[in-house]
């Protein structure tokens, strides 16, 4: 589907209707997983006529009460999946704190949004997307002043959602009776023209590929590389964990006052960090997200159960590490950086999101890396299964995954590693950070988000699409 949005919504309804039509009986996509990535993956397929039924292991629709952070790389994707899914993105999100250009400012464009403003360097009259503030100094957090500001820049979408909610508005945008709930999967058995997914309630479903869509502890993952011992089947700790929350902005503006409040602001700190954004429409019912970054010296989480990533702790844990250090953290910091995919797919299963690269939070742009992968593989699968005379859908699913592991996965892993090191940065870990180089860490900050940010999501579809005619030729010539 183009993403050009001139593109009028009759127009996309009578190519939906005509793609029903035509792919009514090819073999359909299993997605495994109804979180954020899922859901919307859904979306997608059915935006296309693309056939799918999604299995969610949870008897119901579930996702944390938390803060959910996007960039404009994100929406340029929402457009692409489905214009209705970025239209809705830009109507419910909580914009960036959007101050007006200076007097006089040379404004620089690039595709929908603003590149730069001028060669001013501390991002006053910019959009801002975090103020960065010395979380050490002797100074109460409502008078502390920010030592930098990181613009938002490269395009419309900087915003934030409640994780829940969204994922509430994908439900109802998604096919009605497409999701299954309550199916856990046991096991996937590859079979010569299909796939067998097997789940734990002893039922089973055939599919003509699978695509994994389930999240950090993914089984997909799991079963895609050959048992939970292989590299990869599982996510390592990545030493740092956290206590996040929710709070009312009215309680919060009383602590921190309304300015500080109403702008994502981070204090870094020596092994720790806090982060803060308002979450919502202002009213009311706006929220505050704040998560506590914890660096985990001793390596504590490891010495727990890791089958779950969260434990139980009380305010009096919080106050201690960020007072005197020691454990009690809420929320283990896992990803695959110790462990990536030497390949995110094998045979006709592929894993997508955080199920094929989860990663740390520290560039605000995991959720919008996952709206980068269904942009690229439903692209891909629009094209494949618009293919007349296809005669074999099940190797053609196979090019489509080679096609979208070539695009994706050297992009989503350097997101990985940059995260880690972006948290390292923050808490003054590395060298040459600290309170005296924070015109290098503003620096360096600055140009791995213009690598989140900056990304041509058209331009990558375009050269995906390349990559998966350039394999279907060789397949017909072969």
């Amino acid at each position: 589907m183009s993403s050009s949005p001139g593109k009028t919504e009759q127009a996309q309804e009578t190519k939906e209707g005509t793609a029903k039509t035509r792919r009514s009986n090819q073999p359909h996509i299993a997605i495994v997983g109804a979180g954020i990535t899922g859901a919307t993956l859904s979306i997608a397929l059915a935006r296309r006529g693309i056939p799918h039924a999604v299995y969610e292991q949870s008897p119901r629709p579930a996702e944390l009460g938390a803060g959910l952070g996007f960039g404009p790389n994100a929406a340029r994707a929402m457009r692409i999946i489905d214009h209705a899914l970025w239209e809705t993105f830009m109507r419910v999100s909580t914009p960036r704190d959007a101050r007006a250009p200076r007097k006089g400012a040379s404004i620089s464009k690039r595709g929908e949004g603003i590149v730069s403003i001028d060669s001013e360097r501390d991002g006053e009259g910019e959009p801002v997307w975090i103020e960065f503030l010395d979380g050490t100094a002797d100074v109460e957090g409502h008078k502390l002043e920010p030592v930098f500001r990181v613009p938002a820049r490269y395009g419309d979408g900087h915003g934030a959602v409640h994780r829940a909610r969204w994922l509430e508005v994908l439900m109802g945008m998604m096919p009605e009776g497409v999701v299954q709930f309550g199916k856990r999967l046991a096991g996937i058995e590859q079979l010569e023209d299909k796939v067998l997914l097997k789940f734990e309630d002893g039922t089973t479903a055939e599919a003509g590929a699978v695509v994994g869509c389930d999240g950090v502890k993914s089984k997909v993952r799991e079963i895609m590389v050959g048992g939970q011992d292989k590299e990869g089947a599982k996510c390592g700790y990545s030493g740092k964990y956290a206590y996040r929350c929710m709070i009312p902005m009215q309680k919060a503006v009383e602590e921190i006052g309304s300015e500080r409040a109403g702008v994502s602001s981070l204090w870094m700190g020596y092994g720790r960090h806090v982060l803060t954004f308002p979450v919502g429409a202002p009213g009311p019912d706006q929220l505050l997200n704040l998560v506590a970054f914890v660096t985990d010296l001793n390596q504590s989480w490891t010495s727990q159960d890791t089958r779950s990533f969260t434990f139980p702790a009380t305010r009096e844990d919080a106050l201690c590490d960020f007072t005197q250090g020691g454990f009690g953290g809420t929320w283990g910091l896992f990803d695959l950086a110790d462990s990536p995919l030497p390949s995110f797919y094998s045979g006709r299963i592929l894993v997508i999101g955080d199920a094929a690269h989860a990663s740390t939070p520290h560039h605000g742009s995991g959720a919008g890396f996952c709206m980068e992968d269904v942009a690229v593989l439903a692209s891909l699968l629009e094209d494949q299964y618009g293919e007349a005379g296809l005669s074999s859908a099940a190797e053609g699913l196979e090019d489509v995954f080679s096609a979208y592991d070539a695009s994706r996965r050297e992009r989503d892993q350097w997101l990985v590693l940059s995260s880690r090191r972006a948290a390292d940065l923050y808490e003054w870990r590395l060298p040459n950070t600290g309170k005296e180089h924070f015109e290098n860490m503003r620096q360096d900050i600055e140009r791995r988000q213009a690598i989140c940010w900056g990304a041509d999501l058209d331009e990558m579809v375009v050269k995906a699409r390349a990559n998966l005619r350039s394999r279907t030729e060789r397949a017909t010539k072969g």
